[in-house]
């Protein structure tokens, strides 16, 4: 039988191997925490609990101390061991309930890594966990802009898999090794997100006007950002298409992240490597944002290995798609231009998409 969780706990290995910040929801003593702290065992990564809901803000700001000529801030210890360890996974339990002056101090962790005056590593992971509003201790909801930096899951409480887990153990999630190179299949995958935005504008940044809402996933710039990446490394390890989807949701929310997988599923777009070996015998769609999501598909396998040869058949497939119509090449002609190998001219054919491009601000 299939434990209801597996899909939250591949989609969590997932998002902390590709270091994306990642918070769990889900009632008290249902397992989030050891869930966190087996995974980090199992790989003998460094770990760091850090209870948000009784720190003071100095604990993630750094605490003032007044040397000769200047104000410095001293981390705490926990970030001093986790810069030591150059590696590691930061855990920030109850996050949710976190005084608002608290909150504020750890926009700057999540985000930038950094801690008073000294900087995590990069290549550090962070965890975070928090109970649901009407479960959760006396306290304050989690803020959108903090909100806005995670990729939120929802944990469940599957009945066969704790009797099981009682009797034979809980088994420990288990962080996958990305492939190397595997950033370089993020231009592919942000191709379909800026193709889909493309068709639906509204949804580039949509913050949640509901205050029960605010404190969930919700669509901007930098969650459509997250989920570049992480279908990236999804695809780089062959995830289940049921982690996929609680990533997706998990970083821009039910309504956006729903309509995304839905236009994914309905695109069978051409496979971009087989149009840049072919320039003249490959297929497009005739559809605006399908056609849209190629093009910016082609531009991004290019940028993933800019050769001189794929450089030029990359123009090539776009004069030959969009000849009738360059303003809908017009996004990928701007990536071909910016990843120009050295000493390469752009065909003649080029020049077609420079009006469309100078009218829409992309060049000067």
């Amino acid at each position: 039988m299939t434990n209801q969780n597996d899909a939250v706990i591949e989609a969590l290995s997932l998002a902390v191997a590709a270091r994306i910040p990642v918070l769990l929801w889900g009632p008290p003593g249902a397992g989030k925490s050891s869930a966190v702290a087996s995974m980090c065992e199992s790989v003998g990564a460094p770990y760091e609990v850090v209870i948000a809901s009784i720190r003071e803000p100095s604990d993630f700001s750094g605490l003032p101390v007044v040397n000769e000529h200047e104000v410095a801030f001293a981390p705490p210890r926990w970030a001093k061991r986790l810069a030591d360890a150059k590696t590691g996974v930061l855990f920030l339990d109850e996050i949710s309930t976190a005084p608002p002056a608290v909150q504020a101090a750890l926009l700057r962790v999540v985000l930038e890594r950094v801690v008073g005056d000294l900087t995590l590593p990069e290549d550090l992971a962070i965890v975070a966990a928090a109970n649901p509003p009407d479960q959760a201790a006396d306290g304050w909801d989690l803020s959108s802009p903090l909100a806005n930096r995670f990729c939120h899951l929802d944990w469940r409480v599957d009945p066969a898999g704790v009797a099981t887990g009682l009797v034979a153990g809980f088994p420990a999630p288990l962080i996958p090794d990305l492939p190397e190179g595997w950033k370089k299949q993020v231009p592919a995958s942000a191709a379909l997100v800026g193709g889909f935005l493309s068709v639906r504008q509204s949804l580039t940044i949509q913050p949640p006007i509901e205050r029960a809402l605010a404190g969930r996933a919700w669509p901007s710039p930098r969650t459509w950002e997250m989920v570049s990446k992480l279908l990236a490394a999804a695809e780089a390890i062959e995830a289940s298409s049921e982690a996929k989807r609680n990533l997706v949701i998990g970083c821009v929310g039910d309504g956006a992240g729903i309509e995304f997988l839905t236009w994914l599923q309905e695109l069978d777009l051409p496979d971009p490597e087989a149009a840049l070996r072919d320039p003249e015998g490959a297929v497009f769609p005739e559809r605006g944002d399908r056609l849209y999501a190629a093009l910016s598909a082609v531009a991004g396998a290019v940028a993933s290995d800019p050769t001189p040869e794929r450089w030029l058949a990359g123009w090539r497939v776009l004069v030959k798609t969009t000849a009738q119509a360059p303003d809908v090449g017009a996004m990928a002609a701007r990536v071909l231009a910016q990843i120009r190998p050295e000493g390469v001219s752009a065909p003649p054919e080029a020049a077609t998409f420079l009006p469309v491009m100078q009218a829409a601000g992309l060049v000067e």
